[in-house]
């Protein structure tokens, strides 16, 4: 058995008993964050924290402070969050929205929500 495989399935594995040299764990982390930034850039959303357009599950649209990282003040569910709607004053799942794809009268309540 090679040691690698020696390693894999050795019952210290999973109960704590092996930690990854740093040598090897932080460049790993490195490029999981990386990737994470990079993959948020793509879908137009911010690299680390910034507001972000969402939607709420009852149609409400407002701006909220947007991490690809994860939120204190949301529960995070795949692409989407359950969050508190300040419009709506309710608990509800929130999406990104598309900035280019909100109408006049949107941009508009947005504004009007921002000042």
């Amino acid at each position: 058995m090679s040691t690698f495989s020696a390693w894999l399935f050795s019952p210290t594995l999973f109960t704590g008993g092996y930690h990854a040299p740093l040598t090897i764990a932080l460049p790993i982390i490195v490029v999981l964050v990386l990737g994470r930034i990079v993959f948020a850039r793509a879908r137009g959303r911010p690299g680390l924290v910034g507001r972000v357009v969402v939607r709420c599950s009852k149609g409400h649209l407002f701006a909220t402070t947007w991490s690809p990282f994860g939120s204190l003040t949301s529960i995070r569910l795949g692409f989407a969050r359950f969050q508190r709607c300040p419009v709506g004053n309710h608990w509800a799942l929130v999406k990104p929205v598309n900035e280019a794809d909100l109408t006049d009268e949107e941009r508009r309540t947005l504004d009007q929500q921002r000042a």
